[in-house]
Order: C-alpha cells, then sequence, then structure tokens
C-alpha cells in the first residue's frame, strides 16, 4: 500500500500540529504586543501634547509666564489658550471671583458636582467676590467636605493676571491664568497648569494617564465657559449702549 497523503490530509495533520499552533498564537500577541505599542506611542507624541497645548501656539507654550518660578522644574505642565472677544478689563472680574462658593470655574457644573464638589457657575460678574487678596483661600469642593482642597492667591497683577497655587511649600500645583490683549477688542486668555508628580515612577505614569485627559476636558470647558459668559456680557453692554 501507498504511503501517499492527500493534500486534505495534510493539511488537516497541520493543523493538529502543536508547534504550528503555537506559531499562530505567538504571532498573535505579538501583533496585539505591537498595536498597542504604537497606539501608546501615538498618544504620548501626538494626541497628549495637543490636549495639554489646546489652542496654544507654539510661542504660547514655551514664553514664561506668571507662576512659573513658583514651581520651576514641573513634572507635568499644559497651556491652554482662546480668544475672547472683549479687552482684558471685561474679562478680569470674572477670574476674580473664581472658586467654589463663589463664581465656581465656568466649566461642567455636573461632572464637578458629580464628585460631590457643589460648584454653581455664576452667569453674571458678582460685586461681592470681587475684592481678593494674595494669601486669600480658593476652594475647589465643600470645605465641609473636601476641608483640604484649596488653593491660595499667589500672586495678582491688575486686569493682567492672577496666579493660584496649593498652600504646601514648595507647591505642588500652581494654576496660572494670564490675559494677553491682542487688539484693543481681543484678548489671549492662557491657563497654564504645573505640577509636580509621586516619585514612584508607578504612581506617576498613573497620576499623568489620569490628569491628563481631565485637566483637557475640564480646563477647555472653563475656557469656552468664560469666552460665552464675556461675550454674552460684552453683547448685552453694547445694545444698552445703543
Amino acid at each position: 500500500m501507498s504511503d501517499a497523503r492527500t493534500p486534505s490530509e495534510e493539511r488537516r495533520t497541520d493543523e493538529r500540529d502543536p508547534t504550528s499552533t503555537s506559531t499562530t498564537s505567538g504571532t498573535r500577541r505579538l501583533r496585539r504586543f505591537v498595536g498597542v505599542a504604537l497606539a501608546v506611542t501615538a498618544y504620548w507624541t501626538l494626541v497628549r501634547p495637543r490636549m495639554l497645548n489646546w489652542g496654544a501656539t507654539p510661542t504660547e507654550v514655551r514664553r514664561p509666564l506668571a507662576g512659573d518660578a513658583l514651581l520651576p522644574e514641573p513634572d507635568g505642565e499644559s497651556t491652554m489658550v482662546i480668544s475672547i472677544d472683549a479687552p482684558p478689563e471685561d474679562i478680569w472680574p470674572w477670574l476674580r471671583q473664581l472658586g467654589q462658593g463663589r463664581g465656581g470655574f465656568y466649566s461642567y457644573e455636573w461632572a464637578e458636582n458629580l464628585v460631590g464638589l457643589d460648584i454653581h457657575n455664576a452667569d453674571e460678574i458678582i460685586p461681592d467676590y470681587q475684592d481678593i487678596e494674595i494669601g486669600d483661600t480658593v476652594r475647589l469642593g465643600k470645605p465641609d467636605r473636601f476641608s483640604d482642597t484649596h488653593l491660595e492667591i499667589a500672586a495678582i497683577s491688575h486686569e493682567r493676571a492672577l496666579v493660584l497655587q496649593t498652600p504646601d511649600q514648595p507647591p505642588w500645583w500652581v494654576w496660572s491664568f494670564v490675559l494677553d490683549p491682542v487688539s484693543e477688542t481681543e484678548t489671549r486668555l492662557v491657563v497654564r497648569s504645573r505640577i509636580r508628580l509621586p516619585d514612584n515612577p508607578v504612581a506617576r505614569v498613573a497620576s499623568q494617564v489620569v490628569l491628563d485627559p481631565v485637566t483637557f476636558v475640564m480646563t477647555r470647558g472653563m475656557l469656552l465657559g468664560i469666552k460665552s459668559r464675556v461675550e454674552s456680557a460684552s453683547g448685552i453692554e453694547t445694545l444698552l449702549d445703543v
């Protein structure tokens, strides 16, 4: 009798070959690893920088701002910018009333209150919240629930810059708001966040994975919220003047 096998029998033998199955599984794992590596690289080199520097020009990202000296070598930094059709003096009052229990942060109120911060964003300038001084507390959440969640005013430059920082020394977070006039009727609002991360490498990466998207979403919401409020108020004043 002949030992020759038909092509179909040879294929069935190959399919039952443990070496062939192992090679296929190894190839799949390699492809998955390469896919994940490419995705992480694309996020870290392309998506993340655009996210953290939303709206900013390369010059605005690189330039020194008020508050930088408080945390000269940050582990993480974002510089996000928006153009507002109004002069700095029209934007400044909205910045002066930032804070929980004051004018809020003009971002996504529902998201902030989802974790119990009790934020209520003002849609008007409130005179009682306009007097601010260096050292004043700016709360980020309800004092009875988040007693340690607050910032202090570190620097004030009238109608130009407001700098907040965590009260510890050196601070682990510095939050700067800078108004750059472009013309008599247009201003660039620059918001820079600088943070100091934990020394533990795993904690550092985990912190960035969590903080970066949150920083992008909430800061972008804040910038859009301020722009909307300022331009709406300016539009009403223009109509009243007419």
